[in-house]
């Protein structure tokens, strides 16, 4: 298995949810297609707005009756009110792996326009080749708008998109990394400090995180509708055209295709951090944000996920 994220399921299909505005979602707006692509998202287009504001609280006596969870770190929030109905862990410092690259998405977002093309160079791609990292297919070269690039970046967990963005709007690795902890500081992610912006092993297994800053995290970045609408995509398709060949993206995050509801968020995998999860989901009357850290089985993060969500749609 490639460092990066677990194999995509082959099971995924968008979901159909129900038009009615939630308590805490805000009025959607669609951003404008790219002439070359087309995407499958498991939520109808919708953006939702996830609110931040509200501070958590400490998990009740339904914590007695939740399910069980082997991960090392584990927490699940209520979107709208930061309330914590599970929790494991969840202030324990760890590497995240590809978790990284949401906060590396959030960043261009604020840095560049959709619009923006970048062409990717031959160190774009010796820097997944040579780390072993999942990638995109990117060929030195092509040259992909910024929405394109962050499809690339999310779904396969491309670290050549990756390695692109940073070096365009760091400009440098180095000087994109400073800015993610600028940003990082600026969330109040107080236990987060990044390394990189894949979540690769060298250096630093990618820097350090907790469960409980990834979901806040997570909270913020789902306000961004491009961000929210990547996220929840299942599956991106790019066009071939005279700037680049044809690219068929899939998401690897699982529950896109199992869990109704489910809206994302990013996948990851590295030795250090073991399987790893950002995940949200929309709930009995609520959207559900939670991160499941360090399990040792790909397949038991997505289902520990799944098993918190649907006891959740219990807990009031």
């Amino acid at each position: 298995m490639r460092i990066g994220d677990a194999r995509p399921s082959r099971r995924l299909r968008p979901a159909s949810l129900c038009a009615a505005a939630l308590a805490l979602a805000c009025a959607v707006t669609a951003a404008p297609a790219h002439a070359t692509t087309r995407h499958t998202t498991a939520r109808t287009g919708t953006a939702w707005a996830v609110p931040v504001g509200a501070p958590a609280v400490p998990v009740g006596a339904s914590m007695r009756t939740a399910p069980k969870v082997h991960a090392r770190a584990a927490l699940l929030v209520d979107a709208a009110t930061g309330e914590e109905l599970y929790a494991r862990r969840a202030g324990r410092r760890a590497p995240v792996a590809s978790l990284v690259k949401v906060m590396t998405a959030y960043v261009v977002l604020r840095e560049a326009r959709l619009s923006d093309v970048i062409k990717i160079t031959k160190a774009d791609v010796r820097h997944a080749v040579r780390h072993g990292a999942t990638r995109a297919g990117l060929r030195a070269g092509e040259r992909f708008t910024v929405r394109d690039l962050l499809y690339a970046l999310m779904l396969p967990s491309g670290a050549d998109a990756s390695h692109a963005l940073a070096r365009r709007y760091g400009p440098g690795t180095g000087r994109f990394v400073a800015k993610m902890n600028a940003v990082a500081r600026e969330l109040g992610l107080r236990d987060t400090r990044y390394a990189n912006p894949d979540g690769l092993p060298h250096p630093a297994n990618g820097g350090r995180s907790t469960a409980r800053d990834q979901v806040r995290l997570a909270r913020f970045a789902l306000r961004h509708p491009e961000l929210s609408r990547i996220a929840a995509t299942g599956r991106h398709t790019v066009r071939r055209t005279e700037a680049h060949r044809a690219h068929v993206w899939r998401n690897t995050n699982e529950l896109l295709g199992s869990l109704p509801g489910a809206l994302g968020v990013k996948t990851g995998y590295t030795r250090a951090a073991g399987f790893c999860l950002l995940f949200a989901a929309r709930r009995e009357g609520r959207v559900l944000i939670g991160a499941v850290l360090g399990e040792s089985r790909s397949d038991r993060r997505f289902s520990t996920a799944r098993r918190l969500v649907e006891w959740a749609g219990g807990v009031r």
